[in-house]
């Protein structure tokens, strides 16, 4: 079983094209290792999927060839992402977000101060 078809197929992945992307791009890895799409995965192997800031852990648990239902996926890959990757998630809601209205322009010096201070204080 091709590792970008698995990953397509245990649902990391919405397209195949996206899989072989990934794994092209040194997003995928074996057991450490950087790998081609046509690498193959076998019982046992452990996955390291890097999308965006989270590095997502996979343990193969059966290889299969055909894209699964949501609800057989556990029956093939067991999820094994530690606890702090998958709190890099919630990161990005706690950052202060300041919005201005459109068609005000840049921030004159006194806004650009009071911007400052705010980030002080949440920094």
């Amino acid at each position: 079983m091709r590792i970008d078809k698995y990953l397509w197929a245990i649902r990391v992945f919405k397209t195949r094209a996206d899989a072989v992307d990934a794994c092209r791009g040194s997003r995928v890895k074996i057991d450490g290792q950087c790998v081609k799409p046509s690498r193959e995965v076998h019982q046992g192997d452990t996955i390291v999927v890097r999308k965006g800031a989270v590095y997502y852990e996979y343990l193969v648990l059966q290889p299969i060839d055909r894209r699964q239902p949501a609800k057989d996926v556990p029956l093939f890959v067991s999820d094994v992402t530690p606890a702090e990757e998958l709190d890099k998630l919630k990161l990005p809601s706690e950052t202060v977000v300041i919005y201005r209205k459109k068609g005000t322009g840049r921030p004159t010096k006194k806004e650009r101060r009071q911007l400052d201070d705010i980030m002080d204080i949440n920094g």
